[in-house]
């Protein structure tokens, strides 16, 4: 039996560049991951830091089965529940109807179905709105009930993507709270994305640190802590200008050839 709860070798993950009004620019692509190679063992707690767009919720996805991958091969160990805003959740139906469709698409039986409800409605404190459809929650609120959902349910590994970020702080806490008791008690894998360094060292063992979709550092938390956090101040420091230049060149680097030839191209060349 594999000692690992997750096994990533040379993994890629490419899309399509679009602009503001979400419609392909060109043919152009770009890399979101590039060749990522990390092996996560059973019981691991795994801080994933990085920048605005620099991959942490594509990795999110993917360690969910939410997203495939485009190059390389992952292996995962467990049952796994992505806890992000919004995921999984259908915000036509009450937040009751979502806890009993969630159930029964993962085949539960219609006790077990009736206990995991009666435990998200004591975690997630929605009172009366969680007979209110989801479209008339707030973040928080989707953030809460998608959050209770995922552990009643009770899964091998836990995915959290910025879902503590929305909402009262007297929730999150109990949220964290809860998580150290499975990290502590159950042995439960975790993957914790944050931007909060603070909440990452506190509850983490392992850091990662993604940037322009590379793995550029995974270890000792507080070392990756202290890294990622002086590469921060460093590119916080300059100035405006400065900086969107730098990022652009970053981002550049990812974009793919355009492999594809024009329709005059092929039709010169034809000649």
């Amino acid at each position: 039996m594999a000692e690992y709860a997750v096994k990533v070798d040379h993994i890629s993950k490419i899309y399509s560049l679009k602009n503001k009004n979400n419609q392909h620019k060109s043919n152009k692509r770009f890399y979101a991951l590039k060749d990522l190679s990390f092996t996560v063992e059973k019981g691991d707690v795994v801080g994933i830091l990085g920048t605005n767009g620099s991959g942490k919720s594509t990795l999110s996805s993917i360690l969910a089965g939410i997203s495939d991958i485009d190059e390389g091969s992952i292996e995962i160990h467990g049952e796994q529940a992505l806890i992000a805003i919004n995921t999984g959740l259908n915000v036509q139906l009450t937040g009751e109807e979502n806890i009993r469709v969630k159930g029964a698409l993962l085949g539960l039986k219609k006790k077990e179905i009736q206990r995991i409800t009666q435990s998200v409605i004591d975690f997630a404190e929605l009172g009366d709105f969680l007979y209110q459809p989801v479209k008339k929650y707030s973040s928080g609120m989707k953030s809460r009930l998608g959050f209770s959902i995922s552990l009643a349910l009770d899964p091998d590994i836990f995915i959290v993507d910025e879902a503590l970020s929305v909402g009262d702080k007297g929730f999150a806490k109990k949220c964290l709270d809860h998580m150290m008791k499975l990290r502590d008690n159950e042995g439960k894998t975790i993957f914790f994305v944050s931007h909060s360094i603070s909440q990452v060292q506190q509850f983490c063992k392992t850091g990662m640190w993604i940037e322009g979709g590379r793995l550029q550092e995974m270890g000792d938390i507080e070392t990756v802590c202290a890294h990622y956090s002086e590469y921060v101040d460093q590119l916080n420091a300059l100035k405006p200008k400065e900086k969107k230049k730098l990022l652009n060149e970053k981002f550049e680097e990812r974009v793919l050839p355009d492999t594809k030839k024009s329709f005059f191209s092929r039709l010169l060349g034809g000649l």
